[in-house]
This record gives structure tokens, sequence and C-alpha cells, in this order.
């Protein structure tokens, strides 16, 4: 349980999803991997999420947290995460967007 004080990250993304739209939402949720990505190889390793972690205020994440955030979210096996990975984990980290999934999925399809 976080303390009373502190503010989880995923608190903000239905309110940003209400905000921005599905398609706003994951519009920036690409701009959040641009930030994090390796600019040579197009995906995010572990060496580029510990060196633009700061960006996202993330400065005191621990190598072991981001050893693990990359293990979560890497789905083809590659030990990066590429923008669709990064995308899912996201989401995969808010459960009240987890829940909503099927809104959001037929409104950026209408919107496609």
């Amino acid at each position: 349980m976080a303390p009373q004080n502190s503010v989880v990250f995923e608190d903000f993304f239905p309110a940003m999803v209400e905000k921005l739209g599905a398609e706003g939402f994951m519009k920036e949720l690409c701009n959040g991997f641009r930030l994090l990505v390796d600019g040579d190889k197009g995906v995010i390793t572990f060496e580029s999420l510990k060196k633009n972690s700061a960006l996202l205020g993330l400065q005191d994440m621990s190598d072991e947290e981001a050893i693990c955030m990359l293990r979560e979210g890497d789905l083809d096996g590659d030990g990066a995460l590429n923008e669709m990975e990064f995308c899912t984990l996201m989401l995969r980290l808010s459960p009240e967007l987890m829940n909503s999934s099927m809104k959001l999925l037929v409104e950026a399809i209408v919107n496609f």
C-alpha cells in the first residue's frame, strides 16, 4: 500500500484517457516510449532506461527495478521493450484501464 501522501502513476491513466481519448492517450504512451528508447537500437534497453528514466521522474529506480520492468514487459524475449511491448506494459500497470480496455479498443477502432 502506498503512503497516504504519495501518488501512484497508474492513478492518472484513467483521467488521461478521459481527457485525451483513447487515441490521444496512446500517443502520449508512445511519447513516453520515445523518451526512454535507445536511439540507435529503436528499443528500450536496460542502459537507455537507466539513462533516461529521470525524464519521467524515475531517477531513483534501482537496477533491479529496471531489470524487472524490462522482464515484465518483454513479450518476445529479446531483453528489450519495443513500442508495442512498452505500451502494453503501461496498460497492464493500470488495473482500472484493464477493466475498461474493451471500451478503449472500440473507441480507438471507431476513431481510426
